[in-house]
């Protein structure tokens, strides 16, 4: 195989009309038996994902970690944690990436640190926020993302932030000390020649003043306060003083379309995900709604839009979308939809085998903490996090030497293996194959007429079709791409791409 490394177009961003794929290490490839996977696995199999057709791949964390939260929880930011391997091993992944043509954006947690932080270890407690309780209880209503309260009382009577799980205490950004520390860490992967980092709860950084309770604000106190920005400005000099368009994607959930644009003006980070097209429902007036709202919030600044269906947090849109036959069906649609789209778009590992969530985990081998301190109320992200199949026709499918994995695979997922896949011309693979292939940088979108409960619009390179009624509709014309077989009709759940000149 000839290795082609991408290159971008001078005066032109790659990171603009990227297709970015998300790992998370510990379920993409083992390379040493012990049932979880690791940096060495990744490098394994990027060859894999050069076929593909990506432009970058995201490493969900992997630095040293107790692993309450699998990984985001840091204890050290600037190394590897052994389950995941050596910062040699991590050189020699970036290495590898960039030999075959891959960018590599690594994962940046800087809303909360892990308890075993050498921070929280030494009892500095001007870095993260202690506050002293009302009466005897917390000394707010705020309430953890993965439930109950998000405040842990300590022996001396003070109470701690975790927005999440008590061993993740949050940091407090109105303390120089901990931007200088970030300052550093960025310099630090940016020095090994990372290109770009992923940005954990960017929103939710510094927390208002007094931390007020949460009943009767407008805007939620422990996220989107305007001293956030200011903080990426800074960022975005240090990214900006490096050679090769580094770059930085930020997460902002909980927010509205022109509340996140804030976050990727011209002088601060340069793409936000969007949460809101990952939620739509397989409907077609709120998808176009999305679109529309998503595109329009971020002209303003100059940012290019971001689609995603999946990620490590949310449940896999297969399952998201229908049950058996019918999800799988409209995930190709959808998959073909988002990737006609104008801007950037990331797939979380495995959508492009067709993964659907596992719903029927033991709960003895559940170890998501959202799940836990819920009570089991929710359901937990364990579901979306089964490791990979690459091969053969028993578990553990290829994922690594030995036959334990750190959840265990559904055995009917050897029909979906890589290996299954890879020579089946109908398959999801070689679909996304096709569109990666096909696809061509775009930025504008317009709409054009189109049947009731029909998506019809064009690129500068394609005109896209989705139809997502209940009944066949005519075709535009002779499609070069569908995501289910097409004659003269457009089945039901069911996107083609065609020539942007075909008659309308």
């Amino acid at each position: 195989m000839r290795w082609v490394v991408r290159v971008s177009v001078a005066g032109v961003e790659w990171w603009r009309s990227a297709v970015i794929y998300q790992i998370y290490p510990r379920s993409f490839a083992d390379s040493n038996g012990d049932g979880v996977g690791d940096l060495p696995g990744i490098t394994g199999r990027l060859s894999y994902l050069a076929d593909l057709g990506v432009d970058a791949v995201w490493l969900s964390p992997f630095y040293r970690s107790p692993m309450v939260d699998g990984g985001y929880d840091v204890a050290d930011y600037c190394d590897v944690d052994p389950v995941f391997g050596t910062l040699r091993d991590f050189d020699d992944l970036l290495a590898e990436a960039h030999r075959v043509g891959l960018r590599v954006i690594v994962d940046i947690v800087p809303n909360h640190s892990s308890d075993r932080h050498p921070w929280f270890q030494q009892g500095l407690r001007d870095r993260y926020i202690f506050a002293e309780g009302r009466g005897d209880g917390p000394p707010n209503d705020w309430q953890s993302l993965f439930g109950g309260p998000a405040w842990t009382r300590v022996a001396d009577g003070h109470w701690y932030l975790h927005l999440f799980d008590p061993g993740q205490p949050d940091l407090n950004w109105r303390n120089p000390q901990v931007g200088k520390e970030f300052d550093a860490i960025l310099r630090f992967w940016l020095d090994r020649g990372v290109d770009g980092f992923r940005v954990d709860v960017a929103h939710g950084m510094v927390k208002a003043d007094g931390l007020p309770d949460v009943a009767g604000q407008a805007v939620l106190p422990y996220f989107d306060q305007e001293e956030v920005h200011e903080i990426y400005r800074g960022w975005r000099r240090i990214l900006d003083s490096y050679p090769g368009q580094r770059m930085a994607v930020a997460e902002v959930f909980d927010s509205t379309p022109e509340r996140v644009a804030r976050y990727v003006a011209g002088d601060e980070l340069h793409q936000a995900f969007n949460f809101d097209f990952l939620e739509a429902p397989w409907e077609p007036e709120t998808l176009r709604r999305v679109i529309d709202a998503s595109i329009e919030a971020a002209r303003p600044v100059g940012a290019p839009a971001t689609w995603v269906l999946s990620n490590h947090d949310r449940q896999r849109h297969v399952t998201r979308f229908g049950d058996g036959v019918v999800g799988l069906r409209r995930a190709r649609a959808a998959a073909l939809l988002m990737l006609g789209l104008p801007g950037s778009a990331y797939i979380y590992q495995g959508e492009e085998l067709g993964l659907p969530e596992v719903l029927d985990l033991p709960d003895e081998l559940r170890l998501d903490p959202q799940r836990i301190r819920s009570g089991g109320k929710l359901t937990g992200r364990d579901g979306c996090r089964v490791p990979l199949p690459w091969e053969g026709d028993a578990p553990p499918f290829g994922f690594g030497p030995s036959e334990q994995t750190w959840l265990p695979m559904p055995r009917e997922w050897a029909a979906a293996t890589v290996e299954a896949q890879r020579d089946d011309p109908d398959s999801m693979l070689n679909l996304y194959r096709r569109a990666l292939r096909l696809r061509r940088p775009a930025h504008r979108l317009t709409w054009r007429p189109a049947p009731e409960g029909v998506l019809c619009f064009e690129t500068e390179q394609l005109l896209v079709a989705a139809n997502l009624s209940g009944s066949a509709v005519p075709l535009p014309g002779p499609p070069i791409l569908a995501s289910s077989p097409v004659d003269e009709l457009l089945p039901p759940d069911t996107t083609v791409w065609l020539p942007r000149d075909t008659a309308g």
